[in-house]
C-alpha cells in the first residue's frame, strides 16, 4: 500500500506521491446548512448512515459535511471529515493540527463547569500548561499503579455479588447503573484512597457526576426518539441554547470539597511539583476523574460486555478456559499473568477496534496541509477543522479483513500484532505512548488493564452469560438476562 508508511498520513505541501483532488461535499447555505445535515445525522439517516451515505455519495472517505451542533450554539459546524484508517492518523500530529478547545468538536462548552479553566483536555502540546497538568496526570497515575488491580478486583466482586443477587430476585439486572457505581468509587478511591460512601456525597457521587456530563455534552446527543417529529422537538431542546452551569452549581460544589479535601495528597504534588495553582489542579483533578476517568468507563465497560456476550458461548469457554489455565499456573491475578492471555487480550483490542468509547476527533489545521487517504490526496487548508469519526477508520476494509466483524483472535500472532497501530481509541496509535508533548489519553495503558482484569475475573466466576443490549445517549445500555456460574473452579 503505497500511502501506509508513517510519513504518508500527511505531509507538507507539496509533496506527495499521490494525485491530489479537491475534497467533494459541501456545507450548504448559512444557518440551514448545518441544521439539515443535523437533522439528516440525528434523526433522518442515523450517525453511521450519515457518514457512510456521503462516502457512497462523493466516493470518497474524506469529505466536506458539518458536524452537530451546529447554530445557534456553534458559530461555525463546518468540517472536513477523514474516514479511513490512513488520513484519519494526520489527527495525531500535534505538528500539524491543534488541539485547543476541540475536545467537544466545533464548540466549547461554558467554562463554568470547569471553574473557568480551560483544563488540560482543552489544551493543545504546544502550551506551556499542558505540559504541567499532563505530566501531573501520568506522574499521579504511576505513583498509583500498585493499587490499580486490587482496588478494582474489590469493585468487580461488589459489582458481581449485586449482579448475582439482582438476576436471583429479579430475573435480569441492569449493567449499567451497577458499573457506574463501581467505577466511581474506583476512580474515587484511587485518586483520594477513600470510599466514597464516607464521604458526604455517600452514593451520589454518578448522580452528581452524570449530570454535570449531560449539561455539558447534551447538544451532541439524542435519545433516539421516535417518531421523528418527537425528534425534531428534542432538537430544539437540546440545541437552540446551552445548558446554563448555575442549574448544577451546588451539584458541582460537592464534587469540588470532597476532592479538594480527599485528594489532597494528590493536589499537594500538583503545586509542590509541577508548579500548578491548588484550585486550578483540584478542577482539573475532577475532569480527570469525572470526565476523562469515569466518563469514559460509563461507554468502556458496559460496550465491553456487549460484545463478548453476542460472541456467544465458544468464545466464553475459550476465555474461561484460558484464563483459569494461566491463573492456576501463575498464582494469581497478575501482570505476568494477563501478559500471559493472547485471547484475551486480543479480545480487549478488537473490542477498542470495533466500538471505540470515545468515537470522535477533531483538531484544526495548524498549517497548509496535504492530507492523503489510500490513493488521493487532499489539500486542507490552515484553519480549516478537521474531524474523523473512528469507527469507520478503525473498520477501514484495506487495513482489516473482515473488518464489520467481532473477530476474537485478531490481534494475536506476529501479523495480528502489525495491526495495533491501526487501532486508535485512545487519541493515538495503540503501539505509541501517552507522553506530555502528546494528546493520548494519559490513562491510556489502565483502560487495556482494567479491561483484561475484567474478564479474567468475571470468567474466573462464571462460564457463560446472555444479555440485552441496545444504546442510550452516548453509551450500549446491557440487561443480563441470565449468569452461568463456573462449574469448576480455579
Amino acid at each position: 500500500m503505497s500511502s501506509s508508511s508513517s510519513s504518508s498520513s500527511s505531509s507538507s505541501l507539496p509533496s506527495t506521491k499521490l494525485p491530489v483532488k479537491p475534497i467533494p461535499g459541501d456545507y450548504g447555505l448559512h444557518f440551514f446548512g448545518p441544521i439539515r445535515d443535523r437533522l439528516a445525522y440525528f434523526y433522518n439517516e442515523g450517525r453511521d448512515k450519515f457518514f457512510a451515505n456521503r462516502i457512497q455519495k462523493y466516493q470518497s472517505t474524506v469529505f466536506k459535511t458539518n458536524m452537530p451542533p451546529g447554530p445557534p450554539i456553534a458559530s461555525c459546524s463546518h468540517v472536513i471529515c477523514l474516514l479511513d484508517a490512513i488520513s484519519f492518523s494526520v489527527l495525531f500530529d500535534a505538528s500539524k493540527v491543534e488541539k485547543r478547545g476541540v475536545l467537544d468538536g466545533t464548540f466549547l462548552p461554558s467554562l463554568a463547569y470547569t471553574g473557568g479553566h480551560r483544563v488540560c483536555a482543552y489544551l493543545d502540546p504546544s502550551e506551556p500548561k499542558h505540559t504541567s497538568l499532563k505530566s501531573f496526570f501520568l506522574s499521579t497515575l504511576a505513583a498509583r499503579h500498585h493499587k490499580f488491580i486490587p482496588f478494582f478486583q474489590i469493585g468487580l466482586s461488589e459489582l458481581f455479588n449485586e449482579l448475582e443477587a439482582q438476576i436471583s430476585t429479579k430475573k435480569e439486572a441492569y449493567f449499567n447503573t451497577l458499573s457506574d457505581t463501581m467505577s466511581f468509587n474506583y476512580v474515587f478511591r484511587l485518586f483520594c484512597n477513600k470510599n466514597p460512601s464516607e464521604t458526604k456525597i455517600g452514593s451520589q457521587g454518578p448522580k452528581l457526576v452524570d449530570k454535570w456530563l449531560l449539561f455539558q455534552l447534551a447538544p451532541l446527543g439524542s435519545l433516539g426518539l421516535s417518531p421523528k417529529i418527537l425528534g425534531y422537538f428534542e432538537d430544539i431542546l437540546l440545541r437552540t441554547f446551552s445548558f446554563p452551569f448555575f442549574l448544577i452549581k451546588s451539584d458541582y460544589k460537592k464534587l469540588y470539597d470532597v476532592f479538594y479535601e480527599f485528594g489532597s495528597s494528590v493536589l499537594d504534588e500538583a503545586e509542590n511539583e509541577f508548579g500548578i495553582e491548588r484550585d486550578e489542579a483540584c478542577h482539573n483533578l475532577i475532569f480527570l476523574a469525572g470526565f476523562n476517568a469515569y466518563g469514559g468507563m460509563k461507554v468502556l465497560f458496559p460496550g465491553l460486555i456487549k460484545w463478548v456476550a453476542l460472541a456467544g458461548q465458544t468464545l466464553h469457554r475459550r476465555l474461561a478456559d484460558e484464563i483459569r489455565a494461566v491463573i492456576k499456573a501463575e498464582g494469581g491475578v497478575t501482570l505476568s499473568a494477563l501478559n500471559k492471555m493472547v485471547l484475551a487480550k486480543s479480545v480487549i483490542y478488537e473490542y477498542l477496534r470495533i466500538d471505540p468509547p470515545v468515537p470522535f476527533q477533531y483538531g484544526k489545521a495548524k498549517v497548509d496541509l496535504v492530507v492523503e487517504s489510500h490513493d488521493v490526496a487532499f489539500e486542507i487548508k490552515k484553519g480549516e477543522m478537521i474531524f474523523g469519526y473512528q469507527p469507520f477508520a478503525t473498520k477501514d476494509p484495506k487495513i482489516f479483513v473482515n473488518p464489520e466483524e467481532f473477530v476474537a483472535d485478531r490481534f494475536v500472532g506476529e501479523e495480528g500484532e502489525k495491526l495495533l497501530k491501526y487501532v486508535y481509541w485512545s487519541n493515538e496509535r495503540e503501539t505509541e505512548d501517552s507522553t506530555a508533548e502528546n494528546k493520548a489519553c494519559a490513562g491510556k495503558n489502565l483502560v487495556v488493564l482494567l479491561c483484561r482484569v475484567l474478564l479474567v475475573e468475571f470468567f474466573l466466576r462464571y462460564d457463560t452469560f446472555q444479555v440485552e443490549a441496545s444504546t442510550f445517549m452516548f453509551a450500549p445500555s446491557v440487561t443480563f438476562k441470565s449468569l452461568t456460574k463456573a462449574s469448576s473452579s480455579t
